[in-house]
């Protein structure tokens, strides 16, 4: 039995970590490969997993699990990646989710006849998105920070509330009583034990860690803490309450995400290398129990049931969620309408559910429940997870990429300061050793060769805006160039020119030049006759920013700046407004138009809140 066990967790890893390398070589999300690997293995295919393979350790092996994914999903999410997208975000967990809840439960009953109390209870499972699925979709679609939050923290909330208000209905359904204050009370509870678990669990870890009281390796320990911490709180508010663990994870992630702590890097590698292999084993293991019987018995009704989860609710909840926010463009909303698939929290609790209901003698109920979650799980992972990057490509919702070949320290300074303005780069370095440090310091890079058209494809190419040739060589900076844009017809064109006799031979091709020598010696200037302003713009993207954007805001075209006073937040200015072929300094009279290019100075926050408003459309 014991060989079989273990034959049968070799299986499931290999077909997950499988899935997850095709995923990534065909960028496509790998979720898709989990559900077809599990039902290649359970009954439906060779019959290797069961109910009885884990029998009754099955719930807690997926508790942990779900702990540690939903903890690394929470503790992803900064506060400043959450207020890039908080209306939205804010509608999508309230107004959104009940429209998911009352909607989905308004069909179920029409479609199949059954109780409320059991619709209800589908629609509280199908409310919740998941870590367990956006995750991989923002891993492979680039999706612009305010998009990527909107749907990050959706899945993190709803996550949350979906299993607790599931547990409460269910248990309703169990002891026959009626939805009223009970019910209310209930999810309240269980919300309040899962935030103090979390609370206490991140309080503790936080004092451990920012103490230094750890034994040993600092950096070993810190990550084992932190594991430590996540399944810690999920087992102790679980136990005192059903899936409060949920919520306890969720609370813990957020809060140590948003505090500083000492080998945050470390510890982020550490959880996501985790849910990698955690998502892998539970989504296997839980498409290979799915009840196939139960998803063909509800017929057309299952088919309905998916359509109009996809094609009504879904973007009912988007435009809703989104109306009046005019940083979301048309393409975005309409991404968010055709991306919610459903995770493990409906997969995992339903599974349960649907044991308890057959064991009680109410079959009839456990396959409703299990065929309507499970059709619906399966059909939005495999069309909207599925295929999520070519919705993407098609709705044009990727940010255009910045390709920098050359990722040394000249590569490295100058893709830090545009990332820091959300701007999405791929450094390309033939040399193995620079391509390792650019990749520790957390940034995508390709290692080939930049002069080759084959290693500018990999990198993006087709998809860039343009492209910087910051290599200490010339020779390859003009042949990168040339590459560029006689090859791919890439307009935007940049190169760092180490001789300032080669100047020329870049400008003739209509490269950006910059004479590496002209510029540190425009820079010593600076520091000789202009200390001040020296500092001040040495300190760009820290604790200052010079940003020129194009002026995309519609209800801001037309009027003057001395209008638009409110629009400008306090420590920015406008230093130029360039239109046509004039750039000038404006006075407060002066009045924008729409496509005007504005130069905003002043601190960093400031800069970026007035770039979001005068240029929420990219």
């Amino acid at each position: 039995m014991a060989d079989s066990l273990l034959l049968t967790v070799v299986a499931i890893f290999a077909v997950g970590i499988a899935g997850q390398l095709l995923g990534g070589r065909l960028r496509v999300p790998s979720v898709i490969f989990y559900l077809g690997g599990g039902l290649l293995l359970g009954e439906v295919g060779i019959g290797l997993i069961s109910l009885e393979t884990f029998g009754a350790g099955l719930t807690t092996v997926v508790g942990l699990s779900v702990a540690v994914i939903v903890f690394d999903g929470a503790f992803a999410l900064r506060l400043d990646r959450i207020r890039a997208a908080e209306t939205a975000s804010l509608r999508l967990v309230t107004i959104g989710a009940l429209i998911t809840l009352v909607g989905t439960a308004v069909t179920v009953r029409l479609l199949t006849g059954t109780a409320w109390d059991l619709a209800f209870l589908i629609g509280a499972l199908l409310v919740a998105t998941g870590p367990t699925v956006i995750t991989p979709i923002v891993t492979v679609v680039r999706l612009r920070p305010h998009v990527s939050a909107a749907l990050e923290t959706e899945g993190i909330v709803n996550d949350v509330t979906a299993a607790i208000l599931a547990v409460v209905i269910f248990e309703e359904i169990l002891l026959r009583e009626a939805f009223g204050p009970n019910t209310v009370v209930a999810f309240a509870e269980r919300l309040g034990v899962g935030v103090a678990s979390g609370l206490l669990a991140a309080g503790a870890t936080y004092y451990l860690l920012r103490e230094e009281l750890l034994p040993g390796d600092g950096t070993r320990a810190a990550r084992f803490t932190v594991l430590l911490a996540a399944i810690g709180a999920y087992g102790v508010a679980d136990t005192v309450s059903a899936e409060a663990g949920v919520a306890a994870v969720a609370t813990a992630g957020l809060v140590l995400a948003n505090v500083e702590i000492p080998h945050r890097e470390t510890i982020e590698s550490f959880t996501e290398d985790m849910t990698l292999l955690l998502l892998a084993f539970v989504f296997v293991s839980l498409a290979a129990l799915v009840d196939v019987e139960a998803v063909a018995g509800l017929g057309l009704a299952g088919v309905a049931l998916v359509a109009v989860i996809m094609l009504v609710l879904r973007p009912l909840v988007a435009f809703i969620s989104t109306a009046g926010i005019e940083q979301f463009t048309r393409p975005e909303r309409l991404f968010l309408s055709a991306v919610g698939p459903r995770g493990i929290i409906p997969a995992s609790v339903a599974t349960l559910f649907g044991i308890e209901l057959a064991a009680g003698g109410d079959e009839a109920a456990a396959a409703t429940l299990l065929g309507a979650v499970f059709i619906v799980i399966f059909a939005t992972d495999a069309i909207e997870a599925g295929f999520a990057r070519q919705i993407g490509d098609a709705l044009g919702v990727t940010p255009m990429r910045m390709i920098i070949v050359g990722s040394g320290r000249v590569g490295r300074s100058l893709a830090t300061q545009l990332e820091s303005r959300n701007e999405f780069v791929v450094l390309v370095d033939i040399d193995e050793a620079n391509c390792e440090t650019a990749r520790e310091e957390g940034f995508q890079v390709v290692c080939g060769d930049g002069t080759d058209a084959a290693t500018l494809t990999k990198a993006g190419i087709d998809e860039a805006k343009g492209l910087v040739a910051a290599t200490g060589d010339d020779d390859i900076n003009l042949l990168v160039c040339q590459t560029a844009m006689t090859k791919f017809g890439l307009d935007d064109v940049y190169a760092r020119v180490n001789n300032p006799d080669n100047v020329e031979q870049f400008e003739a091709l209509g490269v950006g030049a910059v004479d590496e020598p002209q510029a540190a010696a425009y820079a010593l200037d600076n520091q000789i006759e202009r200390p001040a302003l020296a500092r001040w713009m040495n300190d760009l993207g820290d604790a200052h920013d010079i940003i020129e954007i194009e002026m995309t805001a519609e209800h801001i075209a037309g009027k003057s700046i001395r209008e638009l006073t409110d629009e400008i937040p306090g420590g920015c200015l406008i230093a130029e407004i360039g239109r046509g072929e004039d750039a000038h300094v404006p006075d407060a009279d002066e009045t924008i138009e729409y496509g005007d290019r504005i130069t905003f100075l002043g601190d960093s926050a400031a800069v970026k809140k007035a770039v979001g408003r005068f240029h929420p459309h990219d």
